[in-house]
């Protein structure tokens, strides 16, 4: 450390607000978990019974958590994997051309509240998009009420989100390949490798492992933290709670009721179960190229 000295006292600044920022709330909010507080008392201590009302008691926290874990295991795998196939595909186009195609897939994630136009689309009365082709052709008889039958709601939801999927980890995905050393396919092809998929694994990924940690990182996060679209497209709360995930839970508690010790503990639930999900893709990344 002495002999580094001056690299950390240009890193303090920012690790200051980090740990000020982000760690001291991660902490604050780890420890009121165990309390009772409304914010307008003294937090009061009472152990594990927030936990244990979460999953003995709160029966729409667990509807939260399968819905959360069926749309992470959805959205999560296939966002991914279709941020880095577009991203490999335009990668393949010329500059100019690239960057225009860039442009047109990253747009949704970046066009604030866009995918209000899902709404247009999902109307429930027979002026709505899909109600108004359906009806048109003559496969319904009256419109549907996308947004306001259970058994529609979550499937749209995720349509939506992956419509908006391709941002951060996309962009990251075609920097990444930007800079993969174009002599190592010259010397692949002297060692062995015969076709693309061969390039594709034992090259271009194992090159771009910091890209492809990333873009997980990013996309766990917005698959377990989904929050405005549900909000957006199916109300708050949802019908039957069928929309409810996690973080709508924790905005019910924490913004809604004012019960700031119940809902740290939905926080530290699901920092919890983005931990862990991002140690697991580590594991599994390192053996990308093996």
């Amino acid at each position: 450390m002495k002999k580094n000295k001056h690299s950390y006292v240009l890193l303090a600044p920012y690790m200051i607000l980090f740990a000020v920022f982000t760690v001291l709330p991660v902490i604050m909010s780890m420890i009121l978990s165990f309390t009772y507080f409304n914010m307008l008392e003294f937090p009061k201590f009472i152990g594990w019974h927030n936990y244990s009302r979460l999953f003995l008691e709160d029966d729409i926290f667990l509807i939260a958590i399968k819905n959360t874990i069926l749309f992470a295991v959805i959205t999560g795998p296939v966002s991914y994997i279709a941020c880095f196939v577009f991203a490999w595909i335009i990668n393949e186009l010329t500059p100019k051309l690239r960057a225009f195609m860039t442009l047109v897939f990253y747009a949704p994630s970046i066009s604030g509240n866009v995918f209000f136009i899902w709404l247009m689309i999902f109307s429930g009365d027979r002026y709505g998009i899909a109600n108004g082709f359906l009806l048109k052709l003559g496969i319904l008889m009256e419109p549907i009420q996308w947004l306001k039958e259970e058994k529609y709601i979550l499937a749209i939801i995720i349509l939506v989100q992956l419509w908006l999927s391709l941002g951060t980890g996309f962009l990251a995905f075609i920097a990444g390949l930007q800079t993969v050393d174009r002599s190592l396919y010259e010397a692949g092809a002297v060692d062995g490798i015969r076709n693309r998929w061969q390039e594709l694994w034992y090259i271009t990924l194992p090159s771009m492992r910091p890209q492809l940690m990333f873009g997980a990182v990013i996309q766990i996060t917005t698959s377990l933290a989904v929050a405005d679209v549900s909000i957006a497209l199916a109300g708050f709360p949802s019908v039957n709670y069928a929309a409810e995930t996690i973080v709508t839970h924790l905005i019910d508690y924490g913004t809604t009721r004012f019960e700031m010790g119940y809902a740290s503990s939905i926080a530290t639930i699901l920092f919890i179960i983005m931990l862990g999900t991002n140690l697991i893709v580590q594991k599994l990344l390192r053996k990308v190229g093996e």
